[in-house]
């Protein structure tokens, strides 16, 4: 699933439940995890943390490194 970042340790995670799409907004908090809200519109997502200070951060696949030397 699809994770954005934001200040102060701000997770938005795009989930299903109860067989619909939701974003769970969370916060890291002294090593732990707290729920801050069920979303079911981006626009309830911007009541908790500014939209423009989310980033998504992708996972890249690892080529062989023969790939990377030019084998």
């Amino acid at each position: 699933m699809t994770s954005w970042y934001g200040p102060d340790g701000i997770v938005v995670e795009v989930i299903v439940l109860d067989r619909r799409p939701r974003l769970r907004v969370t916060q890291l908090v002294n090593g732990r995890r707290y729920l801050v809200a069920y979303c079911a519109r981006v626009a309830d997502v911007a009541r908790h943390v500014d939209l423009a200070d989310l980033v998504e951060i992708l996972p890249f696949p690892r080529c062989p490194r023969s790939a990377i030397m030019g084998r």
